[in-house]
């Protein structure tokens, strides 16, 4: 006899509403050509970063200084640098990191904001106003002076630099859900759930935050683009991934010396970031109109 509890009729229907709820949002993404646009460029961005051992036709670190600061050709696509290093081969591995960067901060930046912003929103009163005091002072502090302040404290490196641009953008999420879930928290299923005696921690986590979570996907993918600007920035200014290592902003800070001789050693680390914010963007203004309730298309 197995194990497994029978689906019941009102499972079922669950299921193919989630369904075709996903089938409706997916149609609409695909119907705004820009979205697709974005989502296949950052799709092919991200497919190079992966690949970047197999397909790099160089190592990242590899110098052969007479061919230094040579132009772009059949052999070197991009060119050198001014120790001989391969162009395309650091912007593929540059990626690696770049990405990286952007996922885990978005990561961690989603998942202390919606935690904290589903506990503001559920119980408000004190623990709702201690909660947004915190977060208002967090926000009032600009974005990159901050990443610069934990930067300072923590270290250069992949982890301590996404932990860095993570703790600026928490307080974005936190009041993105605290709004959704205000709204939710009036709902008759969620009174239905208090009736049932259905736990906090249960009603937060499987009964708010999945209804609440539509602008959290549209913010991340957003997000994710600004902090890749933030962690070029950081890098630009010797704040990043610490050389040899190659990172899209760090780049672009080695080549500016030269920029009116070899203007090439900007232009390609210059257009890989914004080629990934630009498609980022896309795709996040098309699920932004997907998910979007008002939306009837």
């Amino acid at each position: 006899m197995s194990g497994t509890a029978p689906l019941t009729g009102e499972t079922v229907k669950h299921k193919k509403k989630k369904n075709s709820r996903f089938i409706t949002t997916a149609k609409r993404v695909f119907r705004n050509k820009g979205a697709v646009v974005g989502l296949v460029v950052i799709t092919v961005i991200i497919l190079l970063a992966i690949l970047a051992p197999v397909i790099a036709p160089y190592g990242y670190a590899e110098m052969n200084i007479p061919k230094m600061f040579t132009r772009p050709n059949s052999e070197h696509w991009l060119g050198t640098d001014h120790v001989g290093r391969d162009i395309l081969s650091r912007i593929l591995y540059g990626g690696r990191f770049s990405l990286q960067i952007g996922f885990y901060a978005t990561v961690i930046a989603i998942v202390f904001g919606v935690t904290i912003g589903a506990i503001a929103g559920y119980f408000g009163g004190l623990a709702d106003n201690i909660i947004m005091r915190f977060v208002d002072i967090l926000q009032a502090i600009p974005g990159m002076l901050l990443s610069i302040a934990v930067t300072t404290v923590l270290g250069a490196g992949l982890w301590e630099m996404s932990v860095a641009l993570a703790i600026g953008n928490i307080s974005t999420y936190c009041r993105i859900l605290r709004g959704s879930v205000l709204t939710i928290r009036k709902s008759e299923f969620i009174d239905a759930a208090i009736a049932d005696s259905t736990s906090h921690h249960r009603i937060i986590f499987s009964h708010i935050i999945p209804n609440a979570i539509s602008p959290i996907i549209v913010q991340a993918t957003l997000g994710a683009a600004n902090i890749i600007l933030l962690a070029s920035s950081l890098s630009f200014i010797g704040m990043g991934i610490a050389p040899p290592n190659p990172e899209w902003g760090a780049m672009l800070s080695e080549g500016r010396s030269y920029i009116r001789d070899y203007s090439y050693l900007l232009i390609s680390p210059g257009m890989a970031i914004a080629l990934t914010v630009l498609s980022l963007n896309l795709l996040g203004d098309g699920l932004r109109d997907a998910l979007d309730p008002k939306q009837k298309r």
